[in-house]
């Protein structure tokens, strides 16, 4: 894998940070396929988390980007009693690993960090995230898949796509 791969993938998880923080949900939308899978599954016990989102409960499960899309209509129009006010978000992501797979797609690892404030009140949410990213023609990337682990042992807010 080259520098040059590594800082591209690098600066376009740091653009979806940003885009989430700034509540730019046009452009952060942009960033998944339109069949992309986004899953933050829950843990069983202490070491093992449900891998089948169809076998076990997830917070979060959109088989494809319309899940996204309805939440942020949702927020949009007011609808999302849970995110008014949206909290103030800070996306941290680091230690950033990507792989090349056989099929041309991108497998990367990253660690990540949320903090938030919402009515006062600040707390933060921690884990693992593996994406799948596809190279589109104009040499970025789109999401095909994102896989999150939601390490905290307690959600002591409202945990949405915002907050991971």
């Amino acid at each position: 894998m080259s520098m040059e791969l590594q800082f591209a993938v690098s600066q376009f998880l740091y653009r979806k940070a940003a885009l989430c923080d700034a509540y730019d949900w046009d452009a952060y939308l942009d960033l998944y396929d339109e069949d992309s899978e986004y899953h933050i599954p829950q843990w069983i016990n202490e070491h093992e988390y449900v891998k089948n989102p169809n076998q076990g409960l997830s917070y979060i499960y959109y088989e494809d980007r319309t899940g996204l899309e309805d939440r942020v209509f949702r927020i949009r129009t007011g609808k999302a009693a849970s995110a008014t006010p949206l909290p103030r978000t800070v996306h941290s992501i680091n230690n950033i690993q990507v792989q090349q797979r056989e099929d041309g797609l991108l497998e990367v690892k990253a660690n990540w960090n949320t903090f938030y404030n919402r009515q006062g009140l600040e707390g933060y949410f921690y884990g693992l995230v593996t994406y799948t990213l596809r190279r589109t023609d104009d040499g970025d990337f789109r999401i095909r898949r994102q896989h999150t682990l939601l390490l905290n042992d307690k959600i002591d807010s409202v945990l949405d796509f915002y907050h991971v």
